[in-house]
């Protein structure tokens, strides 16, 4: 089977190309230009897109549409393959849904071959952790169906927790008011938020001051956590590797989990979270 995921996946260009798996990208649009967002960074880099971003910049990310997906899963099915995507959560996007009406099309044309898609219910590498998981039961030799059904039996047990450190940007997004941002700003408040068994972002908890909310998270973690030692943890963060580092050192030091892995938050969901942002992922029993 071809193994398929978007770019919302925040996955590593070396995660990627050890997976052997094909990425479809989504588009940010900064100041009229559009860019699609690939782990090589061809279109754009994380250090510009963040750059912009900081310079008071607003990005406004697009779905993958029907047609597009189309086009790339035809040219998958030439190798007479089955096809498993594993997209971003569609409580967040309409990318899922585009899929699943671009494989019902292509389904009549293509009757041997079969393509599934299952909606991940997460986001940037909650995604990328799924799909890292799913890897392994490929390896195993599980059957696509096989496959798509474990997913949607240990989705929900992907944990986010994130914090954003900068409420301008999702004011300029549109996802906060001006009052919000402002009183936010004001007294120093650090959301912490999760994903929710719809695949919503939803807020968890309020922390005063960026220290407290990095240290409230990193506590969190204990709450939701399954067999640490066992668990290789991701976390990705905003154009803040020093912070994401320090969460990541008092984790292992807390929990003695077996591995960290690290990357940025790609320009997609960036757009929403904005610089400073550090999110956590890991397995626990529910969300």
């Amino acid at each position: 089977m071809i193994f398929v995921t978007d770019s919302c996946s925040d996955l590593t260009e070396q995660q990627v190309k050890e997976m052997d798996l094909k990425i479809i990208p989504l588009t940010v649009e900064i100041d009229g230009t559009s860019y699609a967002h690939y782990p090589d960074e061809r279109e754009l880099s994380i250090k510009k897109f963040y750059g912009l971003l900081r310079d008071k910049q607003v990005a406004k990310t697009s779905l993958i549409n029907v047609g597009t997906f189309i086009e790339f899963f035809e040219h998958l099915l030439q190798s007479k393959e089955d096809i498993l995507y594993l997209s971003f959560s569609s409580a967040l996007s309409g990318t899922y849904q585009s899929a699943v009406l671009a494989s019902d099309e292509l389904k009549a044309k293509y009757p041997d071959q079969k393509i599934i898609c299952v909606d991940s219910k997460s986001a940037s590498m909650g995604q990328g952790l799924l799909a890292y998981l799913t890897h392994k039961k490929i390896q195993e030799g599980l059957e696509i169906t096989e496959v798509a059904k474990w997913i949607e039996m240990t989705r929900l047990q992907v944990i986010h927790l994130f914090t954003v450190d900068d409420l301008g940007t999702l004011k300029r997004g549109g996802r906060l008011s001006d009052t919000q941002a402002f009183l936010g700003s004001l007294l120093k408040i650090k959301p912490i938020l999760h994903v929710s068994d719809e695949g919503k972002l939803v807020p968890l908890k309020k922390a005063r001051g960026r220290e407290f909310s990095l240290q409230t998270m990193i506590a969190l973690v204990g709450s939701y956590i399954q067999n640490p030692k066992d668990q290789v943890i991701f976390i990705s963060h905003g154009d803040c590797l020093e912070e994401a580092l320090f969460v990541g050192n008092q984790i292992k030091e807390t929990y003695q989990v077996k591995e960290i892995i690290y990357n940025h938050i790609g320009p997609i969901i960036g757009a929403h979270s904005g610089p400073g942002t550090i999110a956590i992922f890991f397995i626990g029993e529910k969300r």
